[in-house]
């Protein structure tokens, strides 16, 4: 299996200005000069964390997926964020990967942030995504999620990588940093988590802390808390195979079924 190159951004957001948003990101994506094979975004890469989905929702084929398939197109990888999403009466805080050639799938958050009220203004997702990109098995998931290991649960050994794209408030950066490696040492799989900096319209911090940890539970991205940067690195398809059969901790995992 080949290696793969994934590429994180982590950056402020234009709050609740969809158009800013979009030319910023295409600025920096544009600005990636070596070859990838992923591009990550933040969750609600084109609002940051609102409430107001009745004045930001889009259809998912909006404006927003067509500049993704731009994105992915002059790329050619895969790019994946979340955005605020309206389907019949309902919205969503829908994760959209969108390949080269065009074609998506989509994910819809499943754990709401009730302190901040999402669950009031959004529907919850029921289903997991996983996707393949050239052989891998990638489960794209959205930040509170993080904190229900059950959901992200690696049975069976269904993927390889696990992404969180968030809005993950700074003052809870210790647990966003320890729950991310405990991922990885759970379910020995790669652990993406793109995470924003800077202020929201609610004065709420973000410190960034977005990260790449290795199946064994080490970091190896080299982004700094409060730093705008994008950073390519590549994960070893050798080290992650090499490392499950060396230490099989999934001949012993517990069988479940998630049934609501």
């Amino acid at each position: 299996m080949p290696d793969l190159k994934v590429s994180i951004i982590q950056t402020s957001l234009f709050w609740e200005q969809k158009e800013e948003n979009l030319t910023m990101f295409s600025q920096k994506i544009n600005a990636i000069t070596e070859e990838t094979d992923l591009i990550i975004l933040p969750e609600m890469f084109t609002t940051g964390f609102s409430m107001k989905p009745s004045q930001f929702a889009e259809k998912t084929d909006s404006e927003t997926l067509r500049r993704m398939r731009s994105w992915a197109s002059d790329k050619n990888c895969a790019i994946t964020g979340s955005i605020i999403v309206k389907e019949k009466n309902s919205y969503y805080n829908r994760l959209i990967w969108v390949r080269p050639d065009g074609t998506y799938e989509t994910y819809d958050k499943r754990h709401l942030f009730r302190f901040a009220g999402e669950h009031q203004q959004y529907s919850a997702g029921s289903k997991k995504l996983i996707v393949d990109l050239k052989g891998w098995k990638i489960c794209p998931l959205i930040c509170f999620d993080l904190r229900f290991p059950v959901w992200s649960r690696n049975l069976n050994q269904e993927y390889d990588c696990l992404i969180y794209v968030a809005n993950w408030p700074a003052v809870r950066s210790s647990a966003w940093s320890t729950l991310l490696q405990a991922r990885a040492h759970e379910n020995q799989c790669y652990v993406v988590g793109v995470n924003r900096i800077g202020n929201d319209g609610n004065a709420i911090p973000h410190s960034g802390n977005s990260g790449i940890i290795e199946p064994k539970g080490d970091v190896i991205s080299t982004i700094q808390p409060n730093e705008q940067r994008t950073e390519t690195i590549k994960l070893s398809w050798y080290n992650l195979e090499s490392y499950r059969k060396k230490f099989p901790i999934s001949a012993d995992a517990d069988n479940f079924k998630i049934t609501s």
